[in-house]
């Protein structure tokens, strides 16, 4: 017997759906850092001398070259700024900024979240972990940041209290902040990234739990 018509199209349609899913990711990705490429390129190349420009010469524009210059610039910032000139430099200009209202708020913002991304740290998050929240029984993810110190600890009046957060979803980077008894945190074993998917994801992403060795 022939299968139905409606089988066919039904296999189709999944056949469809499972490659758009493998597909999509890496369009957009590859459209992203296109994009970003074109971007940087648009912004750095037309400082370029013509002189130095090797699109005069062969004719043609080389996509990249505007992302080869920034990162040849921005290596070079580095090193001299890690100098004691370079230092000096740094405290002159961020002198005036603190001198200058509207520009010193964007500046330091900008500058916190550039730190926050790029440079290396130990203020990070040491794990994730479970707490209730916003009442007993109902229970959230909530990163851990810190054991409370300083007057928080002094006045709440506990020696076992963790600094966590609770993150919303799906924007992780606004939440709560909470000063919490370690016997009422449930420490996970999932790596904060994948806590951190989990909530960006509103629980559509779920790691793998990890097998006991």
């Amino acid at each position: 017997m022939k299968k139905p018509p409606s089988n066919i199209f039904q296999r189709i349609r999944s056949n469809f759906l499972t490659g758009l899913v493998l597909i999509t990711p890496i369009v957009l990705t590859l459209y992203l850092l296109w994009g970003a490429v074109n971007f940087i390129d648009e912004k750095v190349i037309p400082w370029l001398p013509l002189k130095y420009n090797p699109s005069t010469y062969i004719g043609k524009d080389l996509p990249g070259l505007g992302v080869l210059i920034f990162l040849i610039f921005t290596t070079l910032v580095g090193m001299v700024t890690k100098g004691f000139f370079g230092r000096q430099l740094i405290r002159f200009w961020e002198s005036l900024v603190d001198r200058t209202p509207v520009f010193r708020s964007i500046y330091n913002a900008v500058k916190q979240i550039a730190e926050t991304v790029f440079t290396k740290s130990d203020k990070t998050f040491q794990s994730a972990c479970l707490v209730e929240y916003p009442r007993r029984g109902i229970w959230v993810i909530a990163f851990v940041s810190t054991e409370s110190k300083g007057e928080i600890k002094s006045s709440i009046r506990r020696k076992d209290l963790l600094t966590v957060f609770v993150p919303t979803t799906p924007n992780p980077t606004s939440g709560f902040l909470l000063f919490v008894p370690k016997s009422d945190v449930i420490m996970l074993k999932m790596s904060v990234e994948n806590a951190a998917k989990l909530v960006i994801s509103a629980g559509l992403v779920v790691p793998d739990h990890p097998t006991k060795k």
